[in-house]
């Protein structure tokens, strides 16, 4: 008599291979259904956003075209370093201003090497308005950038501080409308968004997700006045401030060690008791942020780490970004009717943040998920650079705390 199979059950117990063949499949059906709750979380959640950059949009505040003149004293200010192939063109679009009966032009520049300073006073050719001035060595615990600005601040007698980054072209216009929102909005800090230009593949890949960033998840007229560290955004490039409120609130000293200096900026006048946001900047100002996938990678790394609050928040975005990005894609590849809508939403929340900013629309907003994935991985390179301690920007090490 030949041996029972290995699956036969023993005698007496007849159901052990019924229950053993169910147990089989419920690994694969748990991993199916793990997935398909993934889809659907990740796709409402890009639906969600893809409402609420419309909203935003509708909401963003926009300066006027055609401001009335400004009488107030204005301090433009500008903190360079290493930047003689910027300034020139910068300074030549601050003079040429509208509108600004009392302006003062400041160049603040921090050591650099390549003749930067010089550079600046050939541009300004003489123009009373325009002073470049030397900095002095940071202290410790000091970053390049607030250093350099609070330097500036100090030399300005402005009543409104226009701080300008050197790679920022503004309209004729730009500083009149600039200062005309901050008093009319009832803002203490104004943020007008350049419009970004993006030229490569890698920059226009990672470039619009700024843009999108915060039109897709701030609540941007609440933001304005809370408290609430989260609910802040801010653009360094242009940045316009009251200068009672600016000092009232510690000014860059009050953000010395902050690599996202400017978002940090913002705290810093919101916790003083001041309100302050982005608003739309496109006719003002563009701005070609870096040249090139090696500058956008190393650009991002020297701050992405912070992004989230501290590394491990950070690490924590950057796996729902990843996820965010590719759960619907894979969900529509699949054939799931949830997963193509929640494609179909991020894209369509792309194209509105373009529209809206002055950014390119297509074909670049069907790159979504991509873009995600890419800035996912920048934001994990980031934190890996600063755990090792390695992090520069213009050859200086970043603090690591």
């Amino acid at each position: 008599m030949s041996a029972p199979p290995a699956t036969s059950a023993p005698p007496g117990d007849e159901r052990t291979p019924v229950v053993s063949a169910r147990r089989e499949p419920r690994g694969p059906r748990g991993l199916r259904r793990a997935g398909r709750a993934l889809v659907g979380a990740t796709s409402a959640v890009s639906a969600g956003l893809a409402v609420h950059t419309c909203a935003n949009a509708l909401l963003l505040r926009r300066p006027v075209a055609d401001p009335p003149p400004v009488r107030e004293r204005t301090s433009v200010l500008l903190p360079v370093r290493d930047e003689a192939h910027q300034v020139a063109a910068c300074l030549v679009a601050v003079l040429a201003q509208r509108g600004v009966e009392d302006l003062e032009v400041l160049v603040l520049d921090d050591a650099s090497r390549d003749g930067t300073a010089a550079v600046a006073r050939g541009a300004a050719a003489g123009d009373p308005r325009v002073r470049v001035l030397p900095g002095r060595p940071a202290p410790p615990g000091w970053l390049g950038k607030p250093w350099a600005c609070t330097q500036l601040a100090e030399a300005a007698d402005g009543d409104v501080l226009v701080f300008v980054d050197a790679d920022v072209r503004l309209a004729p216009a730009a500083v009149a409308a600039s200062a005309h929102l901050l008093r009319t909005s009832g803002l203490d800090l104004v943020s007008p968004y350049p419009r970004q230009l993006a030229r490569t593949p890698g920059e226009r890949l990672v470039q619009p997700l700024l843009q999108w960033s915060w039109l897709a998840t701030l609540p941007l007229r609440l933001a304005e006045r809370s408290p609430r560290p989260s609910l802040s955004a801010a653009n360094g490039q242009l940045l316009v401030v009251d200068a009672a409120r600016y000092r009232a609130a510690g000014g860059h000293a009050a953000v010395r060690g902050e690599v996202l200096d400017d978002v940090a900026l913002v705290r810093a006048v919101k916790a003083a008791g001041g309100r302050g946001g982005v608003a739309d900047g496109t006719a003002l100002a563009t701005c070609r942020m870096y040249d090139g996938w090696p500058a956008v990678r190393d650009g991002y790394a020297k701050s992405l780490w912070s992004a989230g609050g501290s590394p491990g928040r950070s690490l924590a975005l950057a796996a729902a970004l990843t996820a965010l990005g590719l759960a619907p894609l894979a969900g529509a590849l699949a054939g799931s009717r949830t997963g193509a809508l929640g494609l179909a939403a991020g894209v369509a929340s792309r194209v509105v943040a373009a529209r809206r900013t002055g950014g390119r629309a297509w074909p670049d907003a069907l790159a979504h998920p991509a873009s995600l994935v890419v800035l996912a991985g920048l934001v994990v390179r980031s934190v890996r650079g600063h755990r090792r301690g390695d992090l520069q920007w213009k050859d200086r090490l970043l603090p690591t705390s």
